[in-house]
């Protein structure tokens, strides 16, 4: 049996603080593997306006992480119904892979927010949960449940509303992309 972080987002574009990020968690929570699984439409990014193609996304997360054995681009939300539910991806994972243990990954935003988020209460009683910081979003950790760790990871100040506003000023991109995907975006966007 293996675990399995699940990592959503809409990863608009991938930068290295999500590679950094998930490189410390699969230390620290012990996992095996992680799906970067790229989600077509939050439910709470509904009037998101500059989201990239879906397969213009999962793509680059794809080039992003080809020098990574232990992340894997996951496109399982562009098959199922609109918009991306996490208990409906975290149903379908543990069907089409019964033997592996699913640890969630989300940021203390989310956690903070959990109670709102579709079916919360059936992916609390089913999955662990691994819980990274936010500035902005302290947590309590004597009141979480027994199934959600909050693992001290660096806080990394690469965003992607901040990358994609610099690609449309023109701005350089360096070092808050994988060099691969630099060239990519710079490319794509002239």
């Amino acid at each position: 049996m293996a675990r399995i972080g699940i990592f959503g987002g809409s990863f608009n574009p991938i930068h290295v603080g999500h590679i950094a990020l998930a490189r410390q968690l699969l230390r620290l929570a012990r996992l095996d593997e992680i799906l970067f699984v790229v989600s077509p439409l939050n439910p709470f990014k509904k009037q998101a306006t500059d989201l990239m193609a879906d397969d213009y996304r999962l793509a680059l997360v794809e080039m992003a992480l080809q020098e990574e054995p232990k992340m894997r681009a996951c496109d399982v939300e562009f098959h199922l119904p609109k918009p991306s539910y996490m208990w409906r991806t975290l149903e379908h994972l543990s069907l089409s892979r019964p033997d592996d243990e699913l640890v969630l990954i989300i940021g203390a935003d989310n956690w903070l927010a959990f109670n709102r988020w579709a079916h919360h209460e059936e992916i609390l009683s089913r999955y662990e949960l691994a819980v990274y910081p936010r500035p902005g979003y302290p947590i309590d950790t004597t009141s979480l449940p027994t199934n959600v760790h909050v693992y001290s990871t660096t806080l990394f100040p690469e965003n992607s509303t901040e990358i994609r506003r610099r690609l449309a000023a023109g701005e350089s991109i360096h070092g808050l992309v994988p060099l691969k995907i630099e060239t990519e975006l710079t490319k794509h966007k002239n």
